[in-house]
């Protein structure tokens, strides 16, 4: 009798903390807009694994009605191609998806997986291909589901997507939108009014690649004055080199009024210039303010550390708010990787800033979902 009173008093247990769990998943996901769906977007780039919980709203790709419910990513270095960065991949591609169920209930239709154009291309230099499509492979198996959708995707089609996703309607066809990469730039616009026709902008400097090639002109001075030295030289030949051509090449100066950065730079450099407009996922700025940022970072970093940066709330929440956007920013990027992203975003900012016509400039925060929202539009329709 004491046996089954015990099992019972263990299934009730049980059922209570599963009850509770739960109940505390929902509650978690706080919703913004009436008539919403709650999606999931699961990627595998090149650092990690992301995985990203919008809801979109009701005619989310006229307004830019989405909001990010929850963001979460693991670090495996799938790139490397070896067995341990395969293994911790897959592990982790399958944690996220079964989370994404178990979790928060979201149905395997909402859930959309894709690998970067990032890995994709990184394969195809490498001639790695066969990893990609064996990770593909198993995690079919895995989850149990051979038909599953699992797109690779390439630098056209993700620039294209994230054009949709990110910018409104509106704006659709008088904004160029550049994505501020690890690895790579790219972006682009569509020129002749029609979604059928889009430009693609491509640079082959990104956050990380900037700040690898200054480090390698370090040689054994480690100090961050020399670190700023030689990445003043970095982002000159980058300029003279790259980005003025790529930006004259993409023919997008005369016919874009607005200029949308999007990427890991421009969503640090967003949280940590702005701490005001914390609950904004679009920040407009000036090329003036990014300089000045840029600057700020070598001069005096600790003035955007959390602490001084809620000094901006105007209550307890908001400044709450202000510490969490700071503490994951700088859990993401350190001074010097701050330096150069904020370094790049300048230099291709620059080539925008005409004083015979000023350019409108948004850096945007969550644009790291921009193309679940065209992918669920596109599907839909």
């Amino acid at each position: 009798m004491r046996n089954i009173l015990s099992d019972r008093r263990t299934m009730l247990f049980v059922c209570l903390c599963f009850s509770i769990n739960f109940l505390s998943a929902q509650s978690s996901l706080k919703l913004k807009y009436n008539n919403s769906t709650v999606y999931t977007g699961i990627e595998v780039g090149s650092k990690g694994v992301k995985m990203s919980l919008v809801e979109l709203g009701k005619n989310a790709q006229s307004n830019g009605a989405f909001n990010i419910l929850k963001d979460t990513s693991v670090n495996t270095d799938f790139i490397s191609f070896n067995d341990p960065t395969f293994s911790a991949t897959l592990d982790a591609l399958y944690g996220l998806y079964t989370k994404a169920q178990g979790d928060y209930k979201i149905p395997g239709k909402r859930i959309f997986t894709a690998i970067s154009s990032g890995v994709k291309m990184q394969a195809e230099k490498d001639a790695k291909n066969e990893w990609v499509k064996r990770l593909i492979d198993s995690f079919r198996v895995r989850v149990n589901e051979p038909a599953r959708d699992v797109a690779v995707i390439d630098v056209k089609q993700e620039a294209f997507l994230s054009h949709l996703g990110i910018v409104p309607e509106s704006r659709r066809y008088s904004t160029f939108l550049i994505d501020i990469g690890s690895g790579n730039t790219k972006g682009g616009y569509f020129p002749y009014g029609n979604t059928k026709d889009f430009y693609l902008f491509q640079l082959n400097w990104g956050t990380k690649s900037t700040a690898n090639a200054t480090e390698k002109r370090m040689e054994d001075d480690n100090s961050l004055s020399n670190y700023q030295k030689q990445l003043t030289r970095v982002l000159a030949q980058a300029e003279n080199a790259d980005i003025v051509y790529s930006v004259n090449a993409s023919g997008a100066y005369p016919l874009s009024d607005y200029i949308a950065f999007s990427g890991g730079a421009a969503w640090a450099a967003a949280n940590l210039m702005h701490p005001e407009l914390v609950d904004n996922a679009v920040v407009p700025v000036t090329f003036d303010e990014v300089v000045k940022f840029y600057e700020k970072l070598y001069v005096n970093f600790s003035s955007y550390s959390p602490v001084n940066l809620a000094k901006a709330g105007t209550d307890d929440a908001e400044k709450a708010a202000i510490i969490k956007a700071a503490k994951t920013v700088h859990g993401v990027f350190d001074q010097k990787s701050l330096m150069s992203g904020a370094g790049l975003l300048m230099k291709i900012m620059r080539q925008f800033a005409s004083i015979y016509e000023t350019k409108q400039f948004y850096l945007v925060k969550n644009g790291q979902v921009g193309w679940i929202s065209a992918y669920v539009d596109q599907n839909q329709k």
